[in-house]
């Protein structure tokens, strides 16, 4: 794991090699510094020579430049490491996601991801300057000083060297106490995050049903829970100080009894004893360092491992070794399919699915809700693989071709649209990048967006709110259908995509496909029956199965299914759930 996460240092490895060097300089003038003090004040201060004075005052200020060189050097590559190296976890990190197919993502909710990617990529950085600084000056400066201890004086040393196995036990109590306790804090953090991200993106139906009340009491249990567990983990960690300070004081009341004794018999010297203070001071705070280090370390590891759990998981979707980048045509076959999304866990969605659709028909899709039509069309484009048999396009299996390659030439319209923050000239050229503004007009127009854009006062500069919550639903889908269209795509897959339009409008979108787009192949997903009566064949699905496959004429004659939904569509209106209930209270 360590090694994993020490690859992304990268560019910034020189600043990270660099930091513990300059701390060792800096640690190393700082253990000078109480010697030197030592000699000022036995053969200076004390024996009236102003020459000595002078001459180790200026060694200490020498040795106080150094050290501050030093300590400046340091905490600066520190930093540039540090930072650098959060920001090349984040952004491996998200380049990684971005290979993932559906079924990797379904793995991680939406919010543990984006926890990973800011909270737990700071612990991990916070944890890396540690260790590049403060890992490397605590025990240098805890050995330096126990060798200047005992270079002082052997038997003074043996009262803080026994402090310090004392101290050191009980701090390896506390921090064995406090990693138990923060290793279960993060696994709330995901929780509070998804309360915060839930609401958000729901606040007009929050709005709307007056829920305000209700998502804030549930933010807070989850903030409340979220408190109470960091100050169980705190409380401990704050006895470090009682205990440190205890023994500090333990320490310089032992040594300023012992030591007064020493220099009264003549066997230490008033020098000797300042500086030994200043040793002592140095080797608890060293200590104590260290176990803010622990502490640290045991908050990090836990964030370390929901890092490496990311990056090591592998996308289920990879290109073949030779993949095919050209598709002939728009044609569409499944041989065979069968469909599970986890495979040996559960019921497959589809089963033993066998179509073949020329290129360049329409064929419409309906079907109950959970039925699979948005599975199916999800296979076209090889957001998911099959699980059993093979879906084929321009007369190749899917998993033959240069994915990116695939997914330009099936353009897909997802039954949940999105638009991005930008224009919407910006969000039309998600569909091709260098499109001209008079290709994005086209691409309106036969979307039938064109009238409700030249209506806004900014017209195709007009600004898109983040999920485009400044357009209305129907506005929305069209400006998708749109982008899609921008692709010129073999095949395009509309997702229950004109749920949201009038039917007249629905209608001038068809007809804009045969003349705008006649060579593709169009697979459209719907609950009227209106919006692919129209079509070349149609597909009716049930529980996954192929209930029926013709035009409307034939299944008409020859559909029991089909022909009681349009009976019940077109005389009392309803859509095909709405069908199947009213038929299933019938037979009842």
């Amino acid at each position: 794991m360590l090694k994993k996460l020490a690859s992304h240092v990268r560019q910034y490895r020189r600043d990270a090699l660099l930091t513990p060097v300059m701390a060792t300089g800096e640690v190393l003038m700082e253990t000078l510094i109480p010697f030197v003090t030592a000699s000022l004040i036995d053969r200076g201060i004390n024996a009236g020579s102003m020459p000595d004075i002078l001459k180790y005052g200026l060694m200490m200020l020498a040795l106080a430049m150094c050290s501050l060189f030093f300590g400046v050097v340091c905490a600066r590559t520190a930093a540039k490491a540090s930072t650098g190296f959060a920001a090349n976890l984040r952004s491996d990190m998200y380049h990684h996601i971005q290979t993932f197919s559906f079924s990797n993502i379904d793995k991680f909710s939406t919010a543990g991801l984006v926890t990973r990617m800011t909270t737990d990529v700071t612990n991990v950085q916070n944890a890396f300057q540690m260790m590049t600084r403060i890992a490397v000056r605590a025990p240098l400066t805890l050995i330096c000083s126990m060798v200047m201890c005992f270079v002082t004086s052997h038997s003074l040393s043996l009262i803080f060297l026994v402090a310090l196995v004392g101290l050191a036990l009980a701090l390896v109590i506390i921090v064995s106490m406090a990693s138990k306790r923060f290793s279960a804090v993060f696994q709330k953090y995901d929780d509070l995050n998804a309360s915060v991200q839930e609401n958000v993106t729901a606040i007009r139906v929050v709005k709307a049903f007056v829920r305000e009340d209700y998502e804030t009491e549930k933010f807070n249990r989850a903030s409340e829970n979220l408190y109470r567990m960091f100050v169980r983990a705190e409380k401990i960690v704050t006895l470090n100080n009682p205990v440190m300070m205890a023994t500090v004081y333990i320490c310089i009341l032992t040594l300023s009894w012992l030591g007064a004794k020493q220099i009264v018999a003549g066997s230490l010297t008033t020098g000797q004893l300042t500086s030994m203070f200043s040793y002592v001071m140095s080797v608890l705070m060293s200590l104590m360092m260290l176990a803010m280090i622990f502490v640290m370390l045991t908050m990090s590891i836990a964030s370390a491992r929901r890092i490496t759990e990311v990056l090591d998981e592998q996308p289920d979707l990879n290109n073949p070794a030779a993949p095919i980048s050209v598709i002939p045509n728009g044609q569409v076959d499944f041989d065979h399919v069968t469909f599970a999304y986890h495979t040996g866990t559960g019921e497959a969605t589809l089963k033993d699915i066998d179509l073949h659709i020329k290129s360049g028909e329409t064929i419409g899709i309906i079907g109950g809700t959970g039925c699979g039509k948005s599975s199916l069309v999800n296979l076209v484009s090889r957001l998911y693989d099959v699980t059993d048999g093979a879906v084929r396009v321009g007369g190749h299996d899917v998993r033959e071709y240069d994915m990116e390659a695939l997914r330009n030439q099936v353009a897909v319209v997802l039954q949940k649209n999105v638009l991005f923050s930008g224009s919407i000239l910006e969000n039309l050229r998600w569909g091709k990048a260098d499109a001209t503004e008079q290709e994005c007009r086209e691409a309106c127009a036969a979307a039938c967006a064109d009238e409700f854009i030249e209506r806004l006062p900014d017209g195709y500069n007009t600004h898109i709110e983040q999920g485009g919550t400044n357009v209305s639903g129907g506005q929305k889908q069209r400006l998708c259908i749109a982008r899609a269209l921008l692709k010129h795509p073999k095949v395009l897959i509309l997702d229950d995509s004109t749920s949201a339009v009038d039917t007249a409008t629905d209608a001038r979108i068809r007809r804009a496909f045969a003349t705008h787009i006649p060579g593709t192949t169009k697979l459209i997903i719907a609950q009227r029956i209106a919006s692919v009566q129209d079509a070349d064949r149609i597909l009716v699905l049930e529980d996954g199965r192929v209930a029926g496959f013709a035009p409307h004429e034939e299944l008409m004659r020859t559909n029991e299914i089909y022909r009681e939904i349009y009976e019940t569509q077109t005389q009392g209106g309803g859509d095909f759930d709405e069908a199947k209930m009213s038929d299933g209270g019938d037979r009842a």
